[in-house]
């Protein structure tokens, strides 16, 4: 390529383009165990193509990474998930979803930072894994709600029941969701909003 001005480097598809009347945007993180629905909310949800670092899974990781429950998942995420939605004409979300094998938690830190809020995706089959995500999400003093993914094979329990089981104070919001329509993924983050601009106006968020 000529770099003396002959030539030029394509830049970002108009349907990437920030829109120009955003005004404010938000770094929103998306977290949970291995097969939650990271992936597929981000990319259901997202206005731009999603950026994806999802690699097939190898015999090496038998013994290591724990697909219980997604036995016929072939890829997992090794670093993000990345996409962009616009709630309003002048606010946006970028949205980061993180990696759910353990042996890649280590990322969490750097994903974490600058992230107004988060959302803690559950699968009700595997409730016990959600404790060490939501425990990392206090330490980092990052607000959160929690969505319940709908599996056809999960048991379903009242939220008030799973609410008691994740030992989730009354205040953090919980609802239930399918993370494949893009409706039900936007009703996440808008309850996570809602629940950032409560703790806002009452002072809770610093």
């Amino acid at each position: 390529m000529d770099f003396n001005g002959s030539d030029t480097i394509p830049g970002p598809r108009a349907e990437d383009q920030l829109p120009h009347t955003a005004q404010s945007a938000v770094k929103i993180v998306i977290v949970g165990g291995f097969g939650v629905g990271k992936t597929t909310m981000v990319g259901s949800v997202s206005e731009i193509k999603p950026l994806t670092t999802e690699e097939t899974m190898t015999q090496a990781g038998i013994g290591v990474d724990d697909n219980y429950g997604s036995a016929s998942k072939t890829a997992t995420t090794v670093a993000m998930d990345f996409g962009r939605i616009k709630i309003t004409d002048e606010l946006v979300l970028y949205l980061f979803g993180t990696p759910g094998q353990e042996r890649f938690w280590f990322l969490w830190n750097g994903l974490f930072e600058g992230a107004l809020g988060a959302v803690v995706l559950v699968d009700t089959r595997r409730l016990e894994v959600s404790f060490d995500v939501m425990g990392r999400l206090e330490e980092r003093g990052v607000p959160f709600v929690v969505a319940v993914n709908s599996f056809p094979d999960a048991p379903g329990y009242p939220l008030s029941d799973l609410r008691s089981a994740l030992d989730l104070s009354e205040v953090v919001p919980i609802v239930e969701c399918d993370v494949r329509r893009r409706a039900s993924s936007r009703d996440v983050l808008m309850t996570l909003m809602r629940f950032l601009h409560s703790l806002a106006m009452t002072g809770s968020l610093t």
